[in-house]
């Protein structure tokens, strides 16, 4: 029997797996982007305090590093674990092939974030009682050691868009992958979006300082390095969308929503105006209002920009061979990997997935819905949930009413042979197209179903809502009462 390495499915029924790795993620790259930016800003500061002599400086560089322990190395290392679990679970072959090509990058990563861990220590904790110019040097080497990690995952993110060089995919070897334009312009991107970071997350440390002249001074250099790190990284963000394939622009054009461009720029906006303002006025930097502008700015400007990132990569998951469905499809022969379609187009998905249930690996009239559910959960589900609610869900793509007949044309035409652009090819022999349309109408059928009672509820409940309202109003109560009376 001709298999291949597919792994079972796992499908997050309510958000999707796509949504579940998202929310870590975005929360993580909060965490650990905040915490390479500030690791340089430590440096710059312990500097200025042994050049100057000013223990206000190592009194911020304390401050800030203690929340820095709890929210980053904390809390951070903690997502770091679940973007691991989540993305293993839901992305195995993608992960695979990112450890396959850098694992000795991935292990030089851990000995730099254990650097890290022993630096934000040392950093906080030896504050007087070190002399200014050993703090120095533990801060030097604190923000190197974290700007080390940033480099190499950096790279790795990039190889998941695109290799570094084409000459890879034939020659195989580390440093063709991972460097090319692609990666320096989205370090440098990344830089300049993770010192605004650091800027941000800033403002809750200088809204807890007594002093009023250094509170202002504060604010004024984490402003002003706020609103630079901003517009530098809005202008790398233009070279960035230049570095990335074609299909990546095909992307951003036709599947990321109508919102995108809009809520970039009002973040922008935003952004800049907080800096503007705590600079000119730095008594609105208590407490809560930076909490709030942190998260606010923070959360609002990562999430468009990793969801970007993520949709763009599309069909494609890693190193553009292997599919975001885990399919691999493309021959690398630097790497001894074969690409699996052609096994796939021999025998149908359902014969060479290795975790196909016995009974679902003929397709027959009694188990065909079973069948083509599980060529969806195989096929769909990393982009596409086949519940009524989750990412994308498969029912809001085809019309009410579909018929089989037009379902197995489209499946046909458009998705056995991967023809839309954005989409990893899917190939099925005659049997499975036949299973999957008709799960497909199914539920699509139900999905519609539900959207329809979703909506009469929800009419219903407004209509219910309006009544109870014009109920209060006594005048109208009245009103009704003489129409009823007059009627009589």
């Amino acid at each position: 029997m001709e298999l291949i390495s597919l792994f079972p499915t796992w499908f997050e029924p309510m958000v999707g797996s796509g949504w579940v790795v998202g929310f870590i993620a975005t929360f993580h790259v909060l965490a650990s982007h905040t915490s390479v930016g500030a690791a340089l800003l430590f440096a710059y500061l312990s500097w200025r305090a042994y050049k100057e002599d000013r223990d206000d400086y190592l009194d911020f560089v304390k401050k800030y590093g203690l929340f820095l322990l709890v929210f980053t190395y904390v809390a951070g290392s903690l997502t770091g674990v679940g973007i691991w679990y989540s993305t293993t679970v839901a992305s195995p072959n993608g992960i695979g092939a990112l450890i396959h090509s850098f694992v000795w990058k991935w292990a030089t990563e851990w000995v730099f974030f254990v650097i890290e861990v022993v630096g934000i220590y040392m950093i906080v904790y030896l504050v007087g009682k070190v002399d200014k110019k050993t703090h120095m040097k533990i801060s030097v080497i604190f923000g190197m050691a974290s700007l080390a990690t940033m480099v190499i995952i950096v790279g790795i993110l990039s190889f998941m868009m695109v290799p570094g060089k084409e000459q890879w995919f034939e020659q195989g070897g580390y440093l063709l992958g991972f460097y090319g334009d692609n990666t320096f312009i989205q370090l440098a991107m990344r830089m300049a979006f993770m010192m605004t970071m650091t800027a941000v997350v800033g403002g809750i440390v200088v809204a807890g300082i007594k002093d009023a002249a250094f509170k202002k001074e504060m604010a004024r250099k984490l402003g002003w390095l706020g609103i630079i790190a901003t517009l530098t990284g809005a202008v790398l963000f233009q070279l960035y969308v230049q570095t990335v394939p074609d299909y990546a622009l095909l992307v951003m054009e036709n599947r990321l929503p109508d919102y995108f461009n809009t809520s970039i720029m009002v973040v922008l906006v935003i952004t800049l105006a907080y800096f503007i303002a705590t600079m000119l006025q730095p008594r609105l930097l208590v407490a809560g209002f930076a909490g709030t502008m942190s998260v606010v700015i923070l959360v609002a400007g990562l999430w468009p920009e990793e969801t970007a990132r993520e949709s763009m990569r599309k069909p494609w998951v890693a190193g553009q061979y292997v599919y975001s469905n885990q399919v691999i499809g493309r021959d690398v022969p630097g790497m001894d990997i074969q690409s699996q379609l052609p096994i796939i187009e021999k025998v149908g998905i359902l014969k060479a997935h290795p975790f196909t249930p016995e009974h679902l690996r003929e397709v027959n009239d009694g188990n065909i819905i079973q069948a083509g559910e599980f060529i969806t959960m195989t096929y769909c589900s990393n982009c596409h949930s086949a519940s009524e609610s989750g990412i994308r869900p498969l029912h809001r793509y085809f019309p009410e009413g579909v018929t089989q007949e037009v379902m197995e044309r489209y499946i046909r035409g458009a998705i056995v042979p991967g023809t839309i652009a954005y989409m990893p090819k899917m190939p099925m022999i005659e049997s499975e197209i036949k299973a999957i349309s008709a799960y497909l109408v199914m539920n699509n059928n139900q999905g519609m179903a539900a959207t329809q009672q979703a909506i009469a509820q929800e009419i219903a409940q407004r209509d219910a809502t309006e009544m109870a309202k014009q109920a209060e109003q006594p005048g109208l109560v009245v009103s009704m009462k003489s129409t009823a009376e007059e009627s009589k």
